[in-house]
């Protein structure tokens, strides 16, 4: 399958459409004070970069986005691959326009927060396969059995190559 990823704005008609996919299929699975969302209108702020995937005929399959904290930290969000299209590589090549953006600005501490019940074993799955590793609780998310956070030391990898 030919895809492309590219740095987009959100405020794009298909883009949210993914946006409401995703908070749909997440709507169920927490309770809704344990869900940290970003909107279309705040993935578009200075502080994130969004990443999307698209079909050789241009149509919208996935999505992920940086969010910077400071100088040396940075935070996966808003990862979403159409069900059409899971299994194909398409959120292994999202994560890795992250993770690379990532790199590029210097960040040498990526985290993420997903979800901590059975539902997420997936994706738990699929942030393991990418070299994350669990931690404690980042950032200002609370203390909860509804999150799993994850991290990956970017500086770590780059002084052992």
């Amino acid at each position: 399958m030919g895809i492309s990823i590219a740095v987009e704005t959100p405020l794009q008609d298909d883009v949210r459409a993914m946006v409401v996919e995703l908070n749909g299929h997440l709507r169920p699975l927490s309770p809704p004070e344990f869900q940290f969302q970003m909107t279309a209108e705040q993935m578009a702020g200075a502080d994130t970069t969004v990443f999307i995937a698209r079909s050789g005929a241009g149509a919208a399959l996935g999505m992920g986005a940086l969010k910077t904290h400071g100088e040396k930290q940075g935070e996966v969000k808003r990862m979403w691959t159409r069900p059409a299209v899971r299994g194909t590589g398409v959120g292994r090549q999202l994560l890795a326009a992250v993770e690379a953006q990532a790199r590029r600005t210097g960040i040498a501490r990526l985290v993420l927060e997903t979800g901590g019940t059975p539902p997420f074993a997936p994706v738990w799955r699929f942030y393991e396969a990418g070299g994350f590793r669990r931690c404690g609780v980042i950032l200002d998310y609370p203390d909860t059995d509804y999150s799993r956070f994850y991290e990956k030391l970017l500086a770590q990898e780059e002084a052992a190559s």
